[in-house]
This record gives structure tokens, C-alpha cells and sequence, in this order.
């Protein structure tokens, strides 16, 4: 481990593993993003199945396939809070491992990389971390271009690392952090690391230009639409006395309403919502029902998109 890495990453994890495997099936009605997601990322980190596509379907490896294979290997995952993006992120590891039977290792940047503020200090951290992941992967890149293993770095909260030097107001130290993050994922394609970079963010417009012309996936993520609603409510309410037509009428009372542009998120389904609705059925002594629900869900608006003003 580089010295003074220690800190760096909040937690590494190694894929496939069968905790991120139940984690990744609770992704209701995610499932075509994330393999497509997936499709993108492995022929960011290992070539040879797109060229070989090519060789096949156009007897050469054409011209616009080498030109993806320079391409650097960064998504940026845009989007409200709840919306499921840093889940993604967080599993898009196990996916990949799951897909091309091969071990995949999670590291998510913790925010103490932003160091206290002292003259050099963010871009020393960021640094580091570049340098340990480096050390990680500067051998597993095999001569024809395969890989024993894969990375995913994970940066959330990205806009806080990464946002645009642009702002007339940012710190000299801020400056200096953006340009060190450049450095290290310019250097891991560079070195053709077996690596993939996502950068979570719920202020796409805030990040600095240089690092959305970089990404080869901008991928903005919405609130949940009736039918992915309908399924996670179905997938956790199972079991209860709520009938199918009792969920999708849920489903439908989660969406937008009048006087509020904006419906419920998945974590506020998942974490606020159907929990409080076992809970207000556990106190009374009773089974989940629909009038039950229908109480709770008038006790539990949806969280107001990020940046929104009170009231609207």
C-alpha cells in the first residue's frame, strides 16, 4: 500500500460476491440500464470482444472501434437525490464480474481525499490515491490486452472534487484538486489500467467541463416512472394483505400530483415509505392493508429535488 494511502478509499470490496449479487436484485426495473451500462463498460476495460465483433460482422477492425478503445474509461452518473445512481455505481462491479467471469475490486474515494484545506494537501491525497490504485493494476493488463482482474473507482459526490474551474470564486486548492484528478484518470488510460472511473453528482452542470468532455457515458438518472414504482412496491410489499390493484393504485398516488411536479423517489419508497407503513401497522397490532398505506402515504410526501425551493 503507498504510504499515507491509508483513509483514502472508505472500504474496498471484491466482486462477484453474493451480498452485491441480493443487492443488485433489489435494482428493481433498472435492469436493461444496467446492462447496457455493463456493455459499455467492458469494452472500456477489455477490447477484444468489440474487435472481434468487427472482425467478424466487417472482416477488419474497423476505423470507429479503435477510436472506442481510446476513449477513457469514465461514467458520470447525473441525477436528484434517491434516484439510484450511487447503488448503480456502488454495483456496477458486480455486474461487470458477473458478466465476464472476472474479479472485479470496488474503491470508493472517501471525502476526507479533500483533505482540511491546507496548500497542497487535496491534490497530495488524490495523488496517492491514483498511485495505490496504480500499484494495483499495473500488471494486469495482459499482452493481448486482457486483464486478470478489473477496478472500479467510485468518486460520489463528485461536484465536490471535481467541480468547474470556471467559477470565478473557487480556491486555489480546489483548482489544484480538479487538475490532480485529470492527472491520475488521464494517466490510468494512459497506462491502459483495467480500470473504470464513476463519478456520481447531483449537479451535472456543476462538474468542471474538462471532466464531462472526458466521460464516455453521461448517464442521467430519473425518478422512478409508474411501472418501476409499481414493481418495487409489488417486489416489497409481497406477502402483505395489499392486493394488485391496491399497489398500483400506490404506485399511481407516488407519482406526480397536483401542486407537486415531481413523484417519489426509489428511496423514498424503500426507506421511508413501505417501512413506515409496516411500522404503522406493527404499532396498531394489525397486517399491512391498503387503508393503512393510504394513511401513511398522506403522512409521507416525496423529498424535494435537490436544489428545489421550499414550498414548490
Amino acid at each position: 500500500m503507498i504510504e499515507g494511502g491509508e483513509g483514502l478509499f472508505a472500504r474496498t470490496e471484491d466482486f462477484p460476491n453474493p451480498s452485491a449479487q441480493t443487492r443488485l436484485a433489489t435494482l428493481v426495473g433498472m435492469g436493461d440500464l444496467v446492462d447496457r451500462l455493463v456493455t459499455d463498460a467492458e469494452v472500456l476495460l477489455d477490447p477484444r470482444p468489440l474487435q472481434s465483433w468487427s472482425e467478424s460482422l466487417h472482416g477488419e477492425i474497423i476505423p470507429a472501434v479503435k477510436a472506442i478503445a481510446d476513449r477513457t474509461p469514465l461514467f458520470v452518473f447525473a441525477g436528484d437525490v434517491g434516484v439510484g445512481k450511487t447503488e448503480v455505481a456502488e454495483l456496477i462491479g458486480q455486474a461487470i464480474a458477473t458478466r465476464t467471469g472476472t474479479e472485479v475490486t470496488l474503491y470508493p474515494l472517501s471525502l476526507t481525499a479533500r483533505g482540511r484545506g491546507a496548500v497542497g494537501e487535496m491534490t497530495t491525497l488524490l495523488t496517492r490515491a491514483f498511485e495505490r490504485i496504480t500499484v494495483d493494476f499495473a500488471r494486469a493488463r495482459r499482452g493481448d490486452g486482457s486483464a486478470s482482474g478489473f477496478g472500479v473507482l467510485l468518486i460520489d459526490e463528485a461536484d465536490a472534487l471535481a467541480q468547474s474551474r470556471e467559477l470565478a470564486q473557487m480556491h486555489h486548492e480546489d483548482r489544484a484538486g480538479v487538475n490532480a484528478l485529470l492527472r491520475g484518470i488521464d494517466g490510468m488510460r494512459v497506462d491502459r489500467l483495467p480500470v473504470l472511473t464513476v463519478l456520481c453528482t447531483n449537479r451535472l452542470g456543476a462538474l468542471d467541463p474538462a471532466v464531462q468532455r472526458r466521460a464516455a457515458v453521461i448517464e442521467v438518472f430519473e425518478r422512478p416512472a409508474y411501472g418501476q414504482r409499481a414493481a418495487l412496491l409489488a417486489r416489497l410489499l409481497v406477502g402483505t394483505k395489499l392486493s394488485a390493484t391496491d399497489i398500483e393504485e400506490l404506485a399511481s398516488a407516488t407519482g406526480e400530483a397536483p401542486g407537486r411536479g415531481y413523484g417519489y423517489t426509489y428511496s423514498d419508497l424503500r426507506q421511508r415509505l413501505v417501512p413506515e407503513i409496516v411500522l404503522a401497522a406493527y404499532r396498531r397490532g394489525v397486517a399491512v392493508d391498503a387503508v393503512i398505506a393510504h394513511e401513511v402515504l398522506a403522512e409521507t410526501p416525496p423529498t424535494r429535488p435537490f436544489g428545489a425551493e421550499l414550498g414548490r
